[in-house]
Parts: structure tokens; sequence; C-alpha cells
């Protein structure tokens, strides 16, 4: 038997019914903070506040210039009043609702920033650690200027040493030729 048919014949697993016309759309977990926080974007344009401006003049004219028949609402604007403050006491926890969201991403990227602080701040302390062990290095070793003049003083020594070997060998053959002629008197 398949796993979906073994699992319809259990007793401790309820059936799940099809209604393909009342079928629930999986939704993310935050689809209405989503619209809270589109919601507080909109309040916030110059587009609403011209929106909310013309319903308002619109309200007013219509209720104070229109025939008395077709007027709704009364000067004092009672139903306009309520209107408002029922769209007040939707905006606010909405926008508050998007500011809390807004928040918690912050709270994230300044959490992320200061790891990312962290790991240039340990790189750079590694770098000075090599770049400072890299000056003591080469402290150590001979530079290029100092191996020229240490070459330079040995070639002297050299050239010195050649010359009195030279002079000693051109001593020693006239001290040769001397022995090797026959005293004359």
């Amino acid at each position: 038997m398949s796993d979906t048919h073994r699992s319809r014949e259990r007793l401790d697993t309820p059936r799940e019914e099809r209604r393909p016309w009342f079928r629930r759309r999986p939704e993310r977990e935050d689809t209405f903070g989503v619209f809270a926080e589109q919601f507080a974007r909109f309040m916030g344009t110059a587009r609403f506040l011209i929106y909310m401006t013309l319903f308002v003049a619109l309200w007013i004219v219509w209720n104070t210039m229109a025939p008395e028949g077709l007027r709704f609402d009364k000067y004092a604007f009672i139903f306009l009043t309520l209107m408002l403050s029922l769209q007040a006491s939707y905006a606010a926890p909405l926008i508050l609702l998007a500011q809390n969201r807004q928040e918690a991403r912050d709270r994230v990227i300044a959490e992320q920033d200061r790891q990312a602080d962290a790991r240039a701040h340990a790189d750079m302390e590694f770098l000075a650690r090599e770049v400072a062990s890299l000056r003591m290095a080469m402290g150590e070793v001979a530079t290029r200027d100092y191996l020229r003049s240490e070459l330079r003083s040995l070639l002297a020594e050299l050239d010195e040493r050649a010359e009195e070997r030279a002079g000693d060998r051109a001593t020693s053959h006239e001290d040769a030729d001397d022995r090797a002629q026959p005293p004359t008197t």
C-alpha cells in the first residue's frame, strides 16, 4: 500500500477534506506586516495627503452645496468626523506595526554590521601583527646597500691581498734571480 492510502486508513490521522472553492492559499506569516508597511508608506506620501484633502473638500462641498435631498451629512459633519476617526484608529496601529518591523530589521542589520566590524578589526589586527613581524624579520635580513658595502670592502681587501702577493712574488722572483746569477766580482 502507498503511504497516502495508509494514512487515510489510520484512525489517529484526520482526513483532509478538499474544497475546491474554499482552498486555503499558503500565506506567509508576515503578510499582514507587509500590508501594514505598505499602508504606512502610502500614508506618508504627498499623494495620500492630496487624496485625503480632496476627499474631505469634496465631502464638505457636497454636503454644503448640494440640494437638501442629496446631502447625507449635515453641517456638523458628524459622519465625516466618524470616518476620519475610524481611519485614524486603524492607521495608528498599522503604523506602529510597520515601525516595529522596521526596528526589528534595523536591529538585525546593526548586529550584522557589528559582526562585520569585528571581523574587519580582527583582520586588521592580524595584518598589523604580520607587518610588524615582517619588519622585525627585515631588520635581521641584510639589505641590498649593506650587502654592496660589505662586498666592496671584501673586494678591496682581496685587491690588497692580491697586490701584496704580487709584490711578494716580485720580490721573491728578484731574490730567485739574484741567487740564480753567479756573483760577479
